[in-house]
């Protein structure tokens, strides 16, 4: 029986979310992880398996998500694997042929004596950086969060639904002492041009979402907020680790790296978007 104690860090922080407002059942080879309160949310319903894929499992394991996801949640359409293994594979010729693209995520960790300040100060003039009031607030952060997509997840209204949902995910959270959203707001006018959360249920603490308005990029915003969130989980949260994970091509990771955050072992994940047109 899978163990979730046993499962990677990236892994493991991720599944805190799921043991809140989900269900997390444990089988044999796999755990199933379902958020009925958000069903087209890929990583938010999926299988998450410890060993990579072999030849010949496609059929057997595109049945078992059917059968455990989509004929319970008929809106989760799509098929995701979690996949938690330090070694990077190949993935297998029937995989591909059955659609689905193999994706790596890097999960960075960051101890209390390793942060460090960023290279310039937060212009205190114009920006600020403070807590937001959820659910207040949420609409503000949504807004944000469908600007910085720009547009790649099509259509922006199925995609500005699914970022309501998990913001009310977050609130809940928040209400119940386990995280905080946090955003960078001008002074001016208080828009919010950055934003990102913080959450734990334990002394390990994971970032969501961390993301800037396209108009308000390369001016250290992003890095401000990352740093005073990273102060505010290990002064007033009390947390031991923080941990981020991210894109192994996204620009971001020299960002985290610049605070003191350091690369572990990628994560790796097996996705094939909808076939058909939502019911």
């Amino acid at each position: 029986m899978m163990n979730a104690r046993t499962l990677s860090l990236g892994w493991r922080t991720d599944l805190m979310f799921a043991r809140f407002d989900g269900e997390l059942i444990p089988r044999e080879d796999c755990f199933v992880v379902h958020t009925p309160t958000n069903p087209t949310f890929w990583w938010g319903n999926f299988l998450l398996f410890d060993h990579a894929p072999r030849l010949g499992d496609a059929v057997r394991w595109l049945r078992r998500f059917e059968a455990e996801i989509a004929t319970a949640q008929p809106l989760s359409r799509h098929v995701a694997f979690g996949i938690d293994t330090p070694e990077p594979f190949a993935l297998p010729a029937d995989f591909v042929a059955a659609g689905l693209t193999l994706f790596a995520s890097n999960v960075l960790t960051l101890r209390r004596a390793q942060l460090r300040a960023p290279r310039a100060a937060l212009e205190a003039a114009r920006f600020s950086v403070h807590r937001l009031e959820l659910p207040a607030q949420a609409a503000q952060a949504v807004d944000l969060q469908v600007a910085t997509d720009a547009g790649q997840h099509q259509p922006v209204a199925d995609y500005r639904t699914f970022r309501e949902r998990q913001m009310a995910r977050y609130g809940a959270m928040a209400r119940a002492g386990l995280g905080r959203w946090y955003g960078v707001f001008t002074t001016h006018d208080g828009q919010l041009v950055a934003d990102c959360g913080l959450f734990s249920d334990g002394r390990v603490g994971r970032f969501q979402h961390v993301s800037t308005h396209p108009q308000w990029r390369r001016r250290g915003l992003c890095t401000a907020l990352i740093h005073a969130v990273c102060r505010a989980g290990f002064e007033t949260m009390n947390l031991d680790t923080l941990v981020i994970v991210a894109d192994p091509e996204d620009v971001a990771i020299g960002l985290y790296e610049s605070l003191g955050f350091e690369r572990g072992v990628r994560s790796w994940q097996l996705e094939r978007p909808p076939r058909d047109p939502a019911p």
